[in-house]
């Protein structure tokens, strides 16, 4: 049986190759449809025209209600792990869905208001989608650690921690070459000033991007062991 088809393994694998595809072809659309430079355009640069922006914002959208559910359902198996075997305070886990939950609505605001329409509001989602993001995955991955052996392998323990440290180094120079840029906007020349901080500033972002969907890689084993039961009562004193 595939892996992904076992328990509630479903939900971080439609996240991860959900995700993957709204990137890969709001990039494909927009540099076919000569909107954007093929090399190194930021994420939004490629959701930001007409009709890559209607795509990157209906699958980002929809990106956001998957994380936010493969979040939730992170924090019930910890939950529920926690209470068998007692490894770290509630609390802690609870401050990461909640960050996570913040993430995702950043994400939403991302998919709604495109850079060049209202760059405020687009570049304040962006900044709380990739700044929460970063943090639950570092957060999530002292869980681990916290609940290893018993609950995770130490190899996935340490994966999780790699990715983790690399959205974190990576994080900090997106954000601080980005708010070096003067102009916001889609085609750039190399001989422009403020071209070498888009270079960095978008390699990061890609790097952080792809650094989530691999993390969330890692949590199909964990879903593989939960099911989803939903209880409906009907109550006749009406």
């Amino acid at each position: 049986m595939l892996c992904f088809l076992k328990g509630m393994a479903f939900v971080p694998f439609l996240l991860v190759t959900w995700s993957s595809a709204a990137f890969i072809i709001s990039y494909v659309v927009a540099v076919l449809s000569g909107h954007v430079n093929p090399f190194l355009p930021y994420i939004s640069d490629t959701g930001t025209t007409p009709p890559e922006s209607g795509i990157f914002g209906f699958m980002i959208n929809f990106s956001a209600f998957l994380g936010a559910a493969t979040m939730y359902t992170r924090y019930k198996i910890v939950e529920k792990q926690n209470q068998t075997s007692y490894f770290s305070t509630p609390v802690f886990n609870l401050v990461s869905l909640v960050l996570g939950l913040v993430g995702c609505i950043g994400m939403g605001i991302v998919a709604n208001f495109q850079e060049l329409a209202v760059p405020v509001v687009h570049d304040g989602g962006a900044l709380l989608a990739f700044v929460c993001g970063v943090v639950y995955t570092l957060l999530q991955s002292i869980i681990s650690y916290k609940s290893c052996p018993q609950w995770n392998s130490l190899s996935t323990c340490h994966v999780r921690m790699a990715i983790s440290a690399v959205s974190c180094a990576a994080v900090v120079p997106m954000i601080a070459c980005a708010s070096l840029i003067s102009i916001t906007k889609l085609e750039w020349n190399p001989k422009e000033k403020d071209y070498v901080y888009h270079v960095v500033s978008a390699i990061c972002e890609w790097t952080v991007a792809f650094g989530f969907i691999f993390y969330f890689l890692t949590f199909i084993h964990d879903f593989q062991s939960v099911t989803l039961r939903i209880s409906t009562e009907i109550n006749d004193d009406f």
